[in-house]
């Protein structure tokens, strides 16, 4: 049952056919019994007709030999019953049938001398309700049933009844059985037939619906699965152009399309390629000026003493804003190796407890008490870039000093067998869930106007995500407005080691009702 599920909603084709199948049944099995029904009475009633007008001649012939004993002597009861039961000699007789001759009851005496049936009929086989009726009316009753014989089988048949006087006035219900046993294998016969042609159409129909519909539904598969091979990066896959139809036009369409999607994305590549070589070269570029500028603010500020407060205050400001241009230019730097695929790991056994104690304290952080941190108990050993994951470090605690809103900043380091992972919570503003589709962007803010105290680029979190997944790690995100928001980074112990599973949990304990949004490799 579940194949049927997957496949009815995976193909239009098993969907089409499938209710194909099924109308067809339902249309031809309603036209079949109502056709059958049809048929099947109109050769019982047939069958009936002539019976009833059979017997009808039976009973006359047949009270004019019980009335003739009264006249002739060589003319007996007992053998004009046994006449009447057998029939072998009346001509009339034109079908196969059976004859049952019932005494009706009388208030005073027995009258069941002359009772019997022919063929093995038993008499109490003749149904209760049609001697009432015959009896009743004294006329010619009929009904169709079942007729059971002394070896206990049953047969179907039509029992025609009517009323006949044995002298002296002895009334007797004679009642005639025309056996349906070629009408009803005419009728199976029908039935049969009406079901082998039944299923012949509902098959031939199904045939015909899936060959044309196929000739439909080809070229849009074709077109699924270039689509799907186009979006796995193989851009010169093309659909076959065939005729002049609909189909053929849109596979006209779709080459194009996809031509000129290839066209576009070859600019694109082309645009990022000198997009990443300009940010490369202007980095490397600026280095050496950049020096000489920092040379030359730094005998400026050792000579700051001996100016005025006005010059000492620029000669401040110029160190400062050459130290956040030196920042900017080693995150410029950094970016550029990434896209080149030019950087590596300088892999060593890393403390992560005192490394992240260590950022803390290089941050400088004015109000110590505002951190909270939750470490397990001795050293959190493994084999990591220090350099790199000091960094991670350092931008996701500056954002959540910088996010917190003057609120309580709590880092969480936990150690499983096979992961190291460090939580950084904040309950500051948080983000949205529009916000965080851009969150790990390169050179995006959430709010641009916001004080930059810390001289924010915006390429941190973009920077930290590409440390992660250099360490075969994940960084994943959880935030929500005015709840603040937690960064969870986790790094395998030692290189090559997958990670399995998450010593902190993304999404915080305090508001598990809250959805969480994560951010690593697949989804860049």
């Amino acid at each position: 049952m579940r194949w049927l599920g997957v496949k009815w909603r995976s193909s239009i084709l098993f969907r089409v056919i499938s209710t194909t199948f099924l109308l067809s049944i339902i249309l031809i099995s309603l036209v079949g019994s109502i056709l059958f029904i049809q048929i099947s009475n109109g050769i019982f009633r047939e069958k009936t007709n002539e019976s009833v007008s059979e017997a009808l001649s039976l009973y006359e012939y047949a009270q004019g030999q019980l009335d003739a004993t009264l006249y002739l002597v060589s003319l007996k009861l007992p053998i004009v019953v046994n006449r009447i039961l057998n029939a072998s000699d009346l001509a009339v007789a034109t079908t196969p049938r059976e004859v049952v001759f019932i005494g009706s009851p009388l208030a005073n005496k027995s009258n069941d001398k002359y009772s019997s049936a022919s063929g093995n009929v038993e008499i109490s086989s003749i149904p209760a309700s049609l001697r009432a009726t015959v009896r009743k009316t004294g006329l010619t009753q009929w009904v169709r049933g079942d007729i059971t014989f002394k070896d206990g089988s049953k047969k179907s048949a039509i029992i025609v009844g009517h009323v006949v006087e044995v002298p002296p006035q002895s009334p007797y219900e004679l009642y005639y059985v025309f056996l349906l046993k070629e009408q009803q294998t005419i009728v199976d016969f029908i039935g049969q037939l009406l079901l082998f042609a039944g299923f012949l159409l509902i098959f031939m129909i199904g045939g015909i619906s899936w060959y044309v519909i196929r000739q439909a539904i080809n070229p849009v598969r074709d077109a699924a699965e270039i689509a799907e091979q186009l979006t796995a990066g193989d851009l010169n896959r093309r659909m076959h152009v065939s005729g002049e139809d609909e189909m053929a036009r849109l596979a006209i369409s779709f080459n194009e399309m996809a031509v000129s999607m290839q066209q576009q994305i070859s600019r694109l590549e082309n645009l990022s390629r000198l997009q990443q070589r300009f940010v490369s070269d202007v980095s490397h570029e600026l280095r050496t000026p950049l020096t000489t500028i920092r040379m030359a603010s730094e005998v400026i500020a050792e000579n700051k003493g001996k100016m005025d407060p006005a010059a000492a205050r620029s000669a401040e400001l110029l160190q400062s804003q050459i130290a956040r241009f030196e920042t900017l230019l080693t995150d410029l730097l950094e970016v550029s190796r990434f896209d080149a695929n030019a950087s590596i790991l300088e892999l060593k056994e890393t403390d992560i407890k005192n490394l992240v104690i260590q950022t803390v304290d290089q941050l400088h952080i004015g109000n110590m008490s505002q951190i909270r941190t939750d470490f397990s108990e001795g050293p959190v050993v493994a084999m990591v870039d220090p350099r790199r994951i000091e960094r991670v470090m350092r931008n996701l605690i500056s954002n959540a000093i910088d996010h917190s809103e003057g609120n309580s900043i709590d880092i969480t380091v936990r150690q499983s067998e096979r992961e190291v992972a460090v939580g950084v919570r904040d309950y500051g503003i948080g983000f949205t869930e529009r916000e965080s589709e851009r969150l790990f962007d390169r050179f995006w803010r959430a709010d641009p106007s916001r004080s930059r105290l810390r001289g924010g680029t915006g390429l941190g979190l973009s920077i930290a995500l590409d440390d992660a997944r250099l360490h075969q790690g994940t960084l994943k995100a959880w935030g929500a407005p005015g709840k603040g928001a937690n960064f969870v980074l986790t790094v395998p112990i030692a290189p090559g080691i997958p990670i399995q599973g998450e010593p902190i949990p993304v999404n915080p304990n305090d508001v598990l009702s809250t959805s969480f949004l994560t951010f690593d490799e697949d989804d860049i």
